[in-house]
Parts: structure tokens; C-alpha cells; sequence
């Protein structure tokens, strides 16, 4: 919740204790430093979608896993808004060259990216007509596509039908992409 109301910047160690109902210093405990508490924010999270991303997507592949991801994307964004909001600024924040959580934030990304490419490759080799593009390219859309719903739910925030839409949107550029060359 600090990291959502008052920035990255602006979010302590003492604000965190005093919020959780610890004493000033067990965050500091806890965590050692900032830094460690910005790196267990973003993976705790991130686990937690890999989880749900990982049942969601139990024995699908191609644009079925896709589909599945992309949907299960949204209900992660929208049942638990400031929890998600906090992994993504964090995320952005991974930016920024001194980002202690930058390491974290790449390896999510790129499990991501291998995720999705596996998921084309499979449906491939299990007799999909080879899509349009390498999947190592249609994973990298499938991210960054993401990414860019995600800064638009950022800024944007009450706008559900919007965000819903832009997912829907990026299920029916999947489809697309997944189509046989010709």
C-alpha cells in the first residue's frame, strides 16, 4: 500500500514497520535494507502469478495458452489492484539503472518471454501450421504488448472496460500472429 500511495522514493523501512503493526525496526530485521524489502515485494508477488499463470495454462499451448494467460493477466490486475499496482512500479522501477530490484524484475521478464515461445513451439511440434513469425518474435510482442496494458492500467486505474479491452485486443493480435505463413 506505501509503495502505491507514496512512490518507491518516498516508501521506508520505518513507514513499512509501523504500517504492518511492528515495531520500528523489525522491518529493518526483516529486511536488511530497502532494497531487500523492494526484492521480497517483487517476488513474493511475482510467485504468486507464476502460480496462478501456472495453473491457468496447465497443459494448453499456442494460442490457447495464450488466450488463458492473457485472461488469467487480467483477473490478476484487477482482484487484487494495489498489490499488482505495487509489483508494476516496481517493475518500472527496474528501469533505472541503480534499481535494486532490477535483477528480479529481468528474470521474470525473460521467464515470461521463454514461456511464451515454448508455448508456440509446442503447439507446433503437436501439428499448429507454423505461425507468421519465429516464436522467439511473437513472445516478444506477447510481452511488450503487456507491458504496455499494464502502463495504461497504471495511469488509468478505474479504467476496467478499457484495460479489458486492451486484453481482449491482445488475444485477437495472438490469433493473428499464430495464423499459417503463407
Amino acid at each position: 500500500k506505501l509503495i502505491v500511495a507514496n512512490g518507491v522514493e518516498k516508501t521506508t523501512l520505518k513507514e513499512v514497520g509501523e504500517n504492518a503493526g511492528y515495531s520500528r525496526g523489525l522491518a529493518g530485521y526483516r529486511f536488511g535494507s530497502k532494497a531487500g524489502l523492494l526484492e521480497f515485494v517483487v517476488r513474493t508477488i511475482g510467485e504468486d502469478w507464476l502460480r496462478d499463470l501456472t495453473r491457468a495454462t496447465e497443459g494448453l499451448s499456442g494460442y490457447a495458452a495464450m488466450a488463458a494467460a492473457i485472461d488469467e493477466h487480467l483477473k490478476f490486475c484487477l482482484d487484487a489492484p494495489d498489490r499488482v499496482r505495487a509489483f508494476y512500479i516496481l517493475w518500472f522501477e527496474a528501469a533505472s539503472p541503480d534499481s535494486p530490484v532490477k535483477q528480479v524484475v529481468s528474470g521474470i521478464h525473460d521467464r515470461r518471454r521463454r514461456d511464451v515461445a515454448r508455448w508456440v513451439e509446442q503447439a507446433v511440434a503437436h501439428g499448429a501450421p507454423r505461425p507468421l513469425l519465429p516464436a522467439n518474435d511473437i513472445a516478444g510482442q506477447f510481452n511488450t504488448a503487456i507491458v504496455g496494458i499494464v502502463y495504461h492500467w497504471l495511469q488509468h486505474p478505474e479504467d476496467h472496460d478499457g484495460v479489458s479491452q486492451l486484453h481482449g485486443n491482445l488475444k485477437h493480435t495472438m490469433k493473428r500472429l499464430l495464423e499459417p505463413a503463407a
